[in-house]
């Protein structure tokens, strides 16, 4: 054998092993998600017309400028439509648009993790600096000085796990956008990217900077919105052996067919990325840059790969990835996570730190309880949900097999009323 066929077949036997580390086949065999009629799956056509209605009205009142809502029951699309425009030039807004889905990256992180679990590459109580050494001995923040930003620590009562990352309990704040201004001005000081930029930043970069600052509270003592799934992004990387975006391309989004997701586009999609919208004197206009590059998905450097809000997607890639959940990890014939993961993973992980008693939280999914149930336009208990930052919102109810997407791009106070809305009349649209 010639030295270049011996490269070849090394370079074969390699993606074979690769491919077959990827997922799994499976006894199951579920479709692809298809267009069905809303009779064939349980649901009244006539109450999806109100909801085609209101979300007409919506566009019509200048609530929000545009929106793609999808809504999906045992596996059959039976409702998919686009209103509005898709920025303030008045372009037409289709079903494919692209949208920026921020936190609902949180969840596709999530899966990441859980699959590179179930290989047994370790454990979720595991503390995290036995992957990322310079977490160790974290520090929690104790006196700040407003004059000059500095600030004292004390020792943290335990270390961070990967459970505490998954669960935004680990302490981790949240940069420009945390709730607690002293942390704001400590990130900003010490250079952290929290979302959305064009620079040439890479996750790992972040994360190193991110280690040596302070904790808002001991790990596991409250549960405090931040950077935690960002961690977890470089943390797959360790894990791994490959960059995060490599890594869901290959194991997610390749073999799920969510050929439009990723953190960024192609210039051959890039005009179908919906602009960020703002109103102005009842006017909508294209949202500026500000602490963030609106044109972070398809300009700039392209470098990083935020775990916690870096996706962009559309409705029916983003249902694709959801109804995986609702068939227990499997889709087409290929196990991603089993069921029994899954149970894992909307169970209360975080008991009274989070959502009362109509909703708790798992790892990385807001899941409605009996409680939550009876308020009634909710769904039913086992329900998960999320959003993003740019007002788009899921949510996927296992027991009566519906997932529901509405997508927007808007910034700011707009009166808008649709997520609750389309939620309690998808709901209200069971006919069976």
């Amino acid at each position: 054998m010639s030295l270049k066929k011996f490269f070849v077949v090394l370079i074969v036997i390699f993606q074979v092993n690769a491919s077959s580390n990827a997922q799994t086949t499976s006894q199951q065999q579920s479709p692809f998600l298809s267009e069905g009629k809303p009779v064939d799956a349980g649901m009244s056509e006539e109450r999806l017309n109100r909801i085609d209605g209101m979300l007409e009205k919506a566009i019509s009142d200048n609530t929000i400028p545009g929106a793609v809502a999808l809504i999906a029951r045992n596996g059959k699309i039976v409702f998919h439509k686009a209103y509005g425009q898709a920025n303030a030039q008045g372009k037409k807004l289709q079903k494919d648009a692209i949208f920026r889905i921020a936190s609902q990256s949180k969840a596709i992180t999530s899966t990441a993790v859980m699959m590179l679990w179930e290989e047994g590459k370790f454990q979720l109580d595991d503390p995290i600096s036995k992957y990322i050494p310079e977490f160790k001995n974290p520090q929690v923040l104790a006196n700040f000085r407003y004059a000059d930003t500095t600030y004292t620590t004390r020792s943290a009562n335990r270390e961070i796990t990967i459970r505490h990352l998954l669960t935004h309990t680990s302490g981790l704040g949240y940069g420009v956008i945390d709730g607690d201004e002293r942390m704001e001005m400590i990130y900003h000081k010490a250079g952290t990217t929290d979302l959305f930029t064009a620079e040439d930043v890479k996750i790992k970069d972040v994360v190193m900077k991110l280690a040596k600052l302070p904790l808002h509270h001991n790990p596991g003592e409250k549960y405090t919105y931040g950077l935690g799934l960002d961690v977890l992004g470089y943390f797959i990387e360790i894990m791994s052996g490959m960059t995060f975006e490599a890594f869901l391309e290959e194991r997610l989004f390749d073999p799920l067919g969510m050929d439009d997701t990723g953190f960024y586009l192609p210039e051959s999609k890039a005009d179908r990325l919906v602009a960020i919208q703002h109103k102005v004197n009842e006017k909508w206009e294209d949202y500026p840059n500000t602490f963030y590059d609106v044109n972070y998905p398809v300009k700039g450097a392209k470098t990083f790969f935020s775990g916690g809000a870096g996706l962009s997607s559309t409705a029916k890639d983003y249902a694709t990835f959801l109804q995986m959940y609702l068939n227990g990890g499997e889709l087409n014939g290929k196990r991603f996570l089993s069921r029994t993961t899954i149970a894992t993973m909307m169970a209360d992980q975080t008991l009274e730190l989070y959502g009362g008693a109509d909703q708790h939280y798992g790892l990385a999914f807001g899941v409605l309880t009996e409680r939550g149930q009876a308020k009634g336009g909710l769904g039913s208990p086992g329900t998960f949900v999320w959003g993003g930052y740019f007002n788009t919102q899921y949510f996927a109810d296992p027991q009566e097999q519906i997932i529901g997407i509405i997508m927007k791009q808007t910034q700011g106070g707009t009166g808008d009323q649709t997520a609750w809305k389309f939620k309690q009349m998808v709901g209200a649209a069971v006919d069976d």
